[in-house]
């Protein structure tokens, strides 16, 4: 569906430029943008990459498994019906710990795997389970201690000071992080009271 929004949008700017004799500019910002976007991929490559050793780093020395266990009784208060010792619990976990770095490109597989291990828990049925909505919402409104792509683009962009977005991005991601759990378990509980009517 939004590859035919795409295509619709290409299609009637294309329209419109041609009615409007504004070809040639359409034509200057297609390049235009793809340069940008080619210039950004490569700035972002450097940081990434460093964030994604540091989390290597992190994880060989025993880090990020200090820092799981110190998660460890928070989710699994927000996943009971998942095993401590379950391999999603660790997919979980791993997956928060990437997002927390602001590494999305390394979180996603590991998500991609806990929603794996849930979709198994569940008997592998099409419905999803309340342990696969409630990763979903946290998973979407993670919390954020260094929005590294962020830094990444302002950098790139030669901002004076590009660091200076990890404070309103801590907090802003702390409320929507609790707004998300707190969504997730009224509309948990809702559906659980609607069930036992």
């Amino acid at each position: 569906m939004v590859n035919y929004i795409w295509v619709g949008m290409t299609v009637i700017g294309i329209v419109f430029a041609l009615i409007n004799g504004t070809i040639k500019e359409v034509n200057e910002a297609i390049f235009n943008g793809a340069k940008e976007a080619v210039t950004l991929c490569i700035g972002l490559i450097s940081i990434l990459v460093f964030w994604l050793g540091m989390m290597r780093i992190a994880e060989d020395s025993g880090l990020l498994k200090k820092l799981s266990s110190l998660f460890r009784p928070i989710v699994v208060r927000l996943f009971p019906e998942v095993p401590p010792n379950h391999p999603a619990m660790g997919y979980i976990l791993s997956n928060m710990m990437a997002n927390m770095f602001g590494l999305g490109n390394a979180a996603t597989p590991l998500g991609i795997k806990a929603m794996e291990q849930l979709k198994k828990l569940n008997g592998d049925k099409n419905n999803a389970s309340r342990s696969m909505i409630t990763f979903l919402a946290i998973n979407t409104a993670s919390i954020t201690i260094i929005p590294t792509t962020v830094i990444a683009i302002r950098m790139n962009y030669h901002s004076d000071s590009p660091t200076d977005i990890v404070g309103p991005t801590l907090i802003t991601t702390v409320f929507s992080a609790i707004a998300a759990i707190m969504i997730d378990r009224y509309f948990h509980y809702r559906r659980s009271r609607k069930g036992r009517e």
